[in-house]
């Protein structure tokens, strides 16, 4: 698909929005019973399941580290997940990979020294995929970590912005991100400070490119957290209900 396909002369993109639009989201915490927290993360047709467990003991004595916890992620896509149909190994090079991705971003973000000795597991399932991956499992991931109580410097919020047709876009679908042509970043941040917890990129964007594609990530987080605080305080507010009752 080229890039004049993918955005209209009307400055329109493949699913109706603007270039600076984000897809709708969707999102709720506590869905879990048996995890210490969960949230289920909806942003387009991208739709994430994550339970957190912990912090508890390590499950291999040989991890333990006696200063900070170890952060342990696992990724996995449902097998309806997209309309190809089949199932990935554990080892699969592209669930490894996301899933070092949210590890990394992670451990910079939890106050790990409070939880010296212990191991915090995240658990990220893909029920559909259309683009994003990355940044809906991170918005996710954070989602379910303040609802396991789980100390963080603050939350963590990412998204997706390309260029198209000389246009910066933001939050790219699955069409965008499968194009060639569409230079995919994507960003996450710490909203209170800005700092940069992970800027990872699919493919090449020339450098005097760079600010503005960022630029729009980062506007798209801010608009993200929005929604995460909502569901936090939503959230809250449904225990207090049971509580009271």
């Amino acid at each position: 698909m080229s890039r004049q396909e993918l955005l209209s002369p009307e400055g329109l993109r493949v699913d109706g929005r603007r270039a600076n639009e984000l897809r709708r989201i969707l999102c709720r915490a506590s869905v879990l019973n048996t995890a210490d927290g969960s949230a289920y993360y909806e942003q387009g047709n991208t739709k994430v399941l994550v339970a957190v467990f912990g912090p508890r003991e390590p499950r291999a004595r040989g991890q333990l580290q006696h200063d900070q916890a170890i952060i342990n992620v696992e990724f996995n896509i449902a097998p309806f997940s997209t309309s190809e149909r089949r199932k990935r190994s554990k080892g699969d090079k592209r669930l490894l990979e996301i899933a070092s991705f949210v590890r990394q971003t992670f451990e910079g973000a939890i106050q790990r020294s409070v939880y010296a000795r212990s191991q915090i597991d995240i658990y990220l399932h893909l029920l559909q995929h259309d683009g994003g991956t990355l940044e809906t499992c991170i918005n996710a991931a954070t989602l379910a970590l303040v609802d396991a109580g789980i100390s963080m410097d603050d939350y963590v919020c990412a998204c997706t912005a390309g260029f198209i047709d000389e246009t910066p876009v933001l939050d790219l679908n699955s069409v965008e991100e499968s194009s060639i042509e569409t230079p995919d970043l994507t960003v996450a941040v710490l909203p209170r400070s800005g700092d940069i917890a992970l800027l990872q990129m699919e493919s090449k964007l020339h450098s005097t490119k760079l600010d503005s594609v960022m630029e729009l990530a980062i506007e798209g987080c801010k608009h993200i957290h929005k929604k995460l605080d909502d569901a936090v305080l939503a959230a809250a507010n449904d225990l207090a209900e049971k509580l009271s009752h």
